[in-house]
């Protein structure tokens, strides 16, 4: 049986707004085995982005259990959440706001080392931010240059020095690849996968590009509108969607093909039901072809339809 390094129990993330309660997360439940990666799919504003933010404690949860190696961190204190933060870090979105602009390439890699006085002097700084600026394909040249100089790739390896060089168990790659050129993002991504094997690393990988979750995943998560509609193996979830929403994600995805223009697509038709004080019920059941009056009476919990695959759909075995 595989190690468990992240367990998330019940966790929810709410933000008051005029309109009411935001359900930006809402009561998501998984666990990643350690050297692995958990792909994080969805629109923009499913919570995608808050659910890993939380995760690391950046937005202290509502309400829920992270278990970090056993350890519920959610009810750490900030002394005690201090000592764990060199074990999980973040590789944010926008490689070029996440860094600051009046640092150099060399003060923005050493700057977790400093904070977090992990080097005894600073020609064992200089080292370590050497061998990352090596191991992240970061030129030495580099190294006095200011993040305004480099193009959107080099900034994201930045990003990702950043990250690694406290040497952490746990990442969360926020979009990592997002506002990259297609060329840039497989080098990216390699790097990544590369970086995983040799430092043994266990990711959560956020995203909106399926192309991109499949080729990096061990398993994937399906998110709508805070909660979770569907969780399994990344192959079994491109083989054999159950949930509606998912089936439509990955209908959406274009094939290079012209066969396949005469394909039927699934259309998703309706509008995005509010995440401000939502009903009770399905979330997705307002644009859903098979919703129906069970599907609108209370929240659909996350079940298991298959060995390993989970899905938030009383209907799930019929279509």
């Amino acid at each position: 049986m595989e190690e468990k390094l992240l367990e998330v129990r019940h966790l929810k993330k709410y933000f008051h707004t005029p309109a009411g309660l935001l359900h930006a997360v809402d009561d998501v439940d998984f666990s990643i085995p350690k050297g692995k990666t958990m792909g994080v799919v969805g629109e923009s504003g499913c919570g995608k982005s808050t659910l890993g933010r939380s995760l690391l404690c950046l937005e202290p949860p509502t309400a829920g259990e992270i278990l970090f190696e056993g350890k519920n961190i959610a009810a750490l204190s900030k002394r005690e959440m201090k000592k764990v933060r060199p074990k999980i870090q973040m590789v944010f979105q926008d490689p070029y706001s996440s860094l600051n602009g009046r640092m150099t390439v060399r003060q923005l890699i050493a700057e977790p080392l400093l904070v977090n006085k992990i080097c005894k002097n600073r020609a064992e700084v200089d080292k370590k931010v050497d061998e990352m600026m090596e191991t992240v394909g970061l030129a030495r040249r580099l190294d006095m240059a200011y993040p305004h100089e480099l193009d959107g790739g080099r900034r994201q390896r930045i990003g990702i020095a950043r990250a690694l060089i406290l040497n952490p168990e746990f990442v969360v790659c926020d979009e990592p690849v997002s506002a990259l050129d297609v060329s840039i993002q497989a080098q990216i991504l390699n790097l990544l996968m590369d970086l995983q094997e040799s430092m043994n690393l266990t990711y959560m990988f956020i995203t909106h590009d399926l192309s991109v979750v499949r080729h990096i995943s061990n398993e994937i998560m399906v998110m709508y509108l805070g909660k979770c509609v569907e969780r399994a193996e990344a192959k079994e979830i491109f083989r054999n969607p159950v949930h509606p929403y998912t089936k439509a994600l990955l209908a959406a995805i274009p094939i290079p093909s012209i066969e396949s223009c005469h394909k039927k697509r699934e259309l998703l038709q309706g509008e995005v039901t509010s995440p401000v004080n939502p009903k009770p019920g399905c979330r997705f059941a307002v644009r859903c072809p098979f919703a129906t009056d069970e599907c609108r009476k209370g929240d659909i919990p996350l079940r298991e339809v298959a060995p390993g695959h989970f899905a938030a759909c009383c209907r799930a075995e019929e279509i």
